[in-house]
């Protein structure tokens, strides 16, 4: 929930999913953007976020360890409900409503319209990079790592970045990596590895404009 401090307008409160992955780049990334960015590992902490970041890492592990630590249901009902939440990379495939190539074990939160497409771009020592054209952003230089791409996406998902069509992008040339479908919103790739704060600036408007 947004705080108040010393009387000043309130301040949103973010969370970061911190099971695993990327959460102190993410955690950073929110604080240069103006809101109390926190770690959630408990469904009490999860209560007190306007907002929520789901990282990189791995998504099969990461969706058993939100069972593990009774994250699972809480989080799928608060995305159900409307808090605007942001997944990159494996965060995405979590948000996805369809996953190929995943794990039959793994759990969705659902939330995003998509077919992902699990591990698209190939094993760790095939990590890409491509500068994006991104809606709402401008020019991001996007570094995908094992990353997923988006296969296809339902006629209320707004799609903001694609791979640009190069010799280089190979099969993944014209692939959607950036998503949004109302308070969700994600993107295949680690802006958070960057330093480019404007994706995840976007994602606080998301949050604010919600509150």
């Amino acid at each position: 929930m947004a705080v108040h401090l010393g009387g000043r307008p309130a301040v949103s409160v973010v969370g970061v999913l911190a099971l695993q992955g990327d959460v102190r780049e993410h955690l950073v990334a929110l604080a240069e953007a103006d809101v109390l960015a926190r770690p959630i590992r408990r469904p009490e902490e999860l209560a007190e976020v306007d907002g929520v970041v789901l990282p990189g890492g791995e998504s099969t592990t990461i969706s058993r360890l939100l069972a593990t630590f009774d994250l699972l249901e809480p989080l799928r009902a608060r995305v159900k409900e409307g808090m605007p939440t942001y997944g990159s990379c494996a965060g995405m495939i979590l948000l996805a409503d369809r996953v190929l190539d995943g794990r039959p074990d793994q759990h969705q939160l659902g939330g995003l319209d998509i077919v992902v497409r699990r591990n698209a771009f190939g094993r760790q020592v095939d990590s890409f990079e491509a500068d994006l054209d991104f809606t709402d952003v401008g020019e991001v230089h996007a570094v995908f790592i094992r990353a997923p791409w988006v296969e296809s996406a339902g006629e209320d998902v707004e799609v903001l970045a694609r791979v640009p069509e190069s010799e280089d992008a190979g099969e993944a040339a014209g692939r959607i990596v950036a998503v949004r479908q109302g308070h969700v919103l994600a993107t295949s790739f680690h802006p958070e590895l960057t330093g480019d704060g404007r994706v995840h600036r976007l994602f606080v408007d998301m949050v604010r404009a919600a509150g």
